[in-house]
């Protein structure tokens, strides 16, 4: 009776935290005319919003100004991050009283309100507390501490001290290696024929740098360490000294004017290799075997395939721990006090980077409310390639989540003007980023603070308005994307490169031919898609029919065995390059030699796409050139795509789509990233009858002219040079 009782209760408590859950964290499938009832005054969490920084000899009438000032520029909503020079110290009973009247008046200006979780960033460090009071739990780092040259026929000994790890000789004529054994606290190692030098590798307190508002020199150092990300524990008392202070504070707002927290960056920029005391026996439960005997391997200057491999083992166990012991404990506290978590990383548009410093982009936002990106310095130009956002929007879209976010515009050199930014933003809009925060505007404490050009424009308050409507457009109803396009982080933790290259360079591709697209993740793959009879299906709803995989090295057992499940059900599986030649199980460094009959059910297609050009450091550059790409490819993947969302008349790879479905329509988002106009015939998979050009700068809906022909809809779409429209086929 006792367990029937405690069962009925924790449903019914599920129930009412379901109902207590505000619409806008939730998918929503509303119609057509739902959405045009309230597409012209959205909800605030829709944004857009300022990064706006509370700093200076702030005070309540600095507050008032302010938020009156992000009004009229077309704000609706702020992200507010405590800043230097502040009349109270951080976190201080002072600072939230402070923080409490820019709650408040907030609320009287119905504006919504994100919390940025420290004075500065990455987030992490809780404004030097960690130094200050828990110096335990501070960030920590497997280094090489000493490096001991030594000749052929020559003794090294020496006390290892408590922190040391492992050691590892390296021959500098060939770089070979051997393992110098610890035994007794002593290194005790005679160096053959060679000539030597041994690295002793040490655990120590090390941290990204951090730029913080309580640092007395504004520099970004290492004097306020980072919290260990891979401690659960240190994330609790993360929250202990500020989410659960601003809930004593302000927490009859959580889920109504505040909206959620907001992180910045975290990561690993550090001389040496993310650890945490527990990573030796948490990899020993994972990947059954003792990695210690490998780790000096890992900073020597060639490795072997085995010491290759176990380093792969070692990133896919400290991802897995970045994970559950930062990115989890947040988004579980968040979700627990109704409210959201949004947090980007850094570089995610040089994955072979975020690789090592994160670990796992989609693992990091698995618990993530609202997965981000950042485009702050010259990511996305006219002049670039940069297909990066869909990183956020497909995590979205993979695991349920109506928004993706953008921190935009911060450190633009030269800063966009008008045109420009509008660019920026449906550049991201097209890719399923439908959340802005625009960086950034500091306090009016100092006195008047002049805006950055294209802030100050007479149009600015069009453009957020236009950025407002599109936002709320694009996180009404559910993608609709039927091809998922495999990330390779396994390939890239064995610094397969080319990997790399062949991801980046077939997001470009499948963008350029109006193939609308997911990203997945090897976990997707291999369990969190719900298989079906052909299709690999999104909790957001949409199904994949076709996977590609740009050469990864390696692929699970797992995730081969659900593939070719998919692919005899009808699915379609398209390798490019090559298939991979390793099959992973436990470990990677366990893992077999594929043959050709693993893969003989899915397509290979031996060429490669050109590598995409890195974005320029800074603006005007030329456009990039047009990408070539071999005949055997356009045709494998137009096969195995299928019947196409939309045929143009002619070919065009400067035209971008986007489609999402509502419960009674087709949602198509075009954008003409040409500095040229375009103009074509467009003929669309569409069910509707009623053809309409729905415009986010005016508000208004106008019918547009459209033929139909069995099961398509014909339109013309005249698109201006950087021009966008949205059409709703209801």
């Amino acid at each position: 009776m006792k367990f029937w009782y405690s069962a009925i209760l924790a449903v019914c408590l599920t129930t009412c935290a379901q109902a207590q859950q505000p619409s806008w964290q939730k998918m929503q499938m509303p119609t057509a005319a739902e959405v045009a009832s309230r597409w012209n005054d959205p909800p605030a969490a829709y944004g857009p919003e300022p990064y706006y920084s509370l700093g200076g000899a702030v005070d309540d009438a600095v507050i008032s100004r302010d938020l009156d000032k992000l009004k009229a520029l077309g704000f609706e909503a702020v992200t507010v991050q405590a800043g230097r020079g502040m009349p109270y110290p951080y976190l201080s009973d002072g600072y939230f009283k402070l923080f409490r009247t820019f709650v408040e008046e907030a609320k009287k200006r119905g504006m919504g309100v994100w919390i940025v979780d420290d004075i500065g960033y990455p987030s992490g460090f809780a404004g030097g507390k960690f130094t200050e009071l828990k110096p335990e739990l501070r960030m920590q780092a497997l280094v090489s501490a000493q490096t001991i040259p030594v000749a052929a026929g020559n003794v090294v000994k020496q006390t290892a001290t408590p922190a040391t790890v492992a050691a590892i000789a390296v021959n500098r004529d060939d770089q070979s290696t051997q393992n110098v054994p610890i035994e007794g606290g002593a290194i005790n190692w005679k160096a053959p024929a060679g000539n030597w030098q041994v690295l002793v590798i040490e655990h120590q307190f090390r941290t990204s740098p951090t730029r913080s508002g309580t640092n007395p020199t504004g520099a970004k150092d290492a004097s306020q360490s980072l919290e260990d990300y891979l401690d659960p524990a240190a994330t609790q008392q993360y929250l202990a000294f500020t989410h659960e202070q601003y809930k004593k504070a302000v927490g009859d707002e959580f889920g109504k004017t505040i909206l959620g927290f907001r992180g910045d960056e975290p990561d690993y920029s550090i001389r040496g290799i993310p650890w945490t005391p527990a990573l030796f026996d948490r990899f020993q439960q994972v990947k059954g075997y003792d990695v210690r005997p490998y780790v000096g391997s890992f900073f020597a200057p060639k490795m072997s395939e085995a010491q290759k491999r176990a380093k792969a083992d070692y990133w896919d166990v400290f991802a897995a721990m970045f994970r559950d012991g930062f990115f989890k404990v947040q988004g579980d506290w968040c979700a627990a006090n109704h409210l959201e978590y949004q947090v980007h990383l850094n570089h995610e548009e040089a994955e072979m980077q975020a690789a090592r410093s994160e670990g796992d982009f989609f693992g990091d936002m698995r618990y993530v409310q609202v997965p981000g990106i950042d485009a702050i310095w010259h990511q996305i130009w006219t002049d670039t390639i940069s297909d990066f956002p869909r990183l956020a929007s497909s995590v979205s879209h993979v695991y349920g989540k109506p928004r993706a976010f953008t921190e935009t515009f911060a450190a633009y050199r030269p800063a966009p003007d008008l045109q420009q930014a509008r660019y920026i933003l449906n550049e991201q809009f097209v890719r399923g980023v439908n959340l802005v925060e625009v960086m950034s505007i500091p306090s009016s404490s100092s006195g008047p603070r002049p805006l950055r050009a294209f802030m100050a424009d007479p149009g600015f308050p069009a453009l957020m308005q236009y950025t407002r409507r599109m936002s709320y457009l694009m996180s009404m109803g559910r993608p609709t994307a039927s091809v998922a396009l495999y990330l390779p982080t396994s390939s890239l933790w064995l610094n397969d490169a080319a990997a790399d290259r062949q991801f980046v360079s077939t997001e470009r591709f499948l963008s350029e031919h109006q193939i609308d697209f997911d990203i997945v993740d090897e976990n997707a793959l291999a369990k969190e898609l719900v298989a079906g009879k052909g299709t690999l299906e999104t909790r957001s709803g949409n199904r994949f029919r076709t996977v590609i995989l740009p050469g990864p090295v390696v692929l699970s057992q797992t995730a081969v065995t659900r593939l070719h499940t998919f692919a005899n059900g009808g699915g379609h599986v398209v390798f490019l390059g090559t298939a991979p030649s390793l099959i992973s199980g436990r470990t990677y460094l366990d893992a077999r030699t594929s043959s050709a009959a693993d893969f003989s059910w899915a397509t290979v297609v031996g060429a490669e796409l050109p590598p995409t050009p890195t974005p320029p450091a800074q603006p005007p550059a030329k456009a990039p050139e047009p990408q070539v790409v071999p005949p055997e490819i356009l045709e494998a993947i137009t096969k195995a795509a299928g019947t196409p969302d939309l045929k143009l008349d002619a070919p065009d790879t400067g035209l971008r789509y986007m489609r999402r479905r509502w419960k009674d329509a087709d949602v198509y988002l075009f954008f003409n990233e040409s500095d040229r106009p375009s103009s074509h015939k467009v003929t669309l998979m569409a069910q509707g009858k009623r053809t309409e050009v729905w415009d986010p700068q005016t508000g208004k809906v106008q019918s547009l002219a459209s033929a139909r022909r069995g099961d398509t809809l014909q339109i013309e779409l005249p698109l201006a040079a950087y021009g966008a429209e949205v059409v709703v086929v209801r």
